[in-house]
């Protein structure tokens, strides 16, 4: 009975792995189709649609957009956020808990009302032209929560006494930085900065409603539905799928085991 169960569990279990990774599957399949058309029969497998997706410079630029916003994003989420997270560090549990709480807000707030709140507080508020310094300012916004966050745990069980005594020795503030901190944390500002760079890569939302004029991939990929779907749309998303996955991935390994 028990080995009867067992396997109905198992077999639950993998219909809905299937389920879940089919869609992503079929995606993938569908880049490499030699037709037009997205269904089966497939009528043979070719590279010809990500030939025509690198030829188009509509995408091109996209690209450049996406890589534009999320190395900055990236490198200026993970820059503040671990300087928030070192001061956080050496504040009372109860002090930092409370800005913890106060910055982790915009994560809280839905994706859809976060863009509206923020093209409102951009053109109504500060009058500013809407553009790429918008989405990567919007960016930050989400991202930078989440780099605290991460160096923050790190941080929890960082042993001060060794940044004391180098300052007691005579070093500077940026030398001990450099030559102690930064070493013992530095997986853990890599992997933030990496979850980062995803997170600010795939978003669609915020970015359709900050960006004014142009794209980046996403709201490419946005425009392309709604002129018709081909293979094509598959390579746009397979691309920016296995970015995305990729440098989560290796962004949550880097900062699970650098602790």
């Amino acid at each position: 009975m028990r080995a009867w169960r067992n396997g109905l569990w198992w077999s639950f279990a993998s219909l809905v792995v299937a389920f879940m990774l089919s869609p992503i599957v079929i995606l993938m399949v569908f880049a490499f189709n030699r037709g037009e058309l997205l269904s089966f029969p497939m009528t043979g497998f070719s590279f010809r649609w990500f030939a025509d997706v690198f030829t188009r410079p509509e995408f091109v630029a996209a690209f450049e957009n996406s890589l534009i916003v999320s190395t900055t994003v990236g490198m200026t989420a993970t820059v503040v956020g671990t300087m928030a997270a070192m001061g956080l560090a050496r504040l009372r549990v109860s002090i930092s808990a409370g800005i913890m709480t106060a910055l982790t807000v915009p994560l809280m707030v839905p994706p859809l009302m976060l863009g509206v709140m923020l093209l409102s507080y951009y053109t109504q508020w500060l009058g500013l032209r809407l553009g790429l310094s918008t989405v990567i300012i919007s960016h930050l916004v989400f991202t930078q929560p989440f780099v605290i966050l991460i160096v923050s745990s790190r941080m929890a069980a960082f042993d001060f006494a060794v940044v004391d005594s180098a300052r007691d020795l005579g070093a500077s503030s940026l030398r001990t930085f450099f030559t102690i901190t930064l070493p013992i944390i530095a997986s853990s500002i890599l992997g933030a900065a990496l979850i980062a760079m995803a997170m600010s890569m795939d978003d669609f939302l915020v970015t359709f409603f900050t960006i004014g004029g142009g794209n980046t991939l996403p709201t490419y990929m946005w425009g392309m539905l709604r002129r018709g779907v081909d293979p094509s749309i598959n390579v746009v998303a397979v691309l920016l799928m296995l970015f995305s996955i990729s440098a989560s991935l290796i962004g949550f390994r880097i900062t699970r085991y650098g602790k």
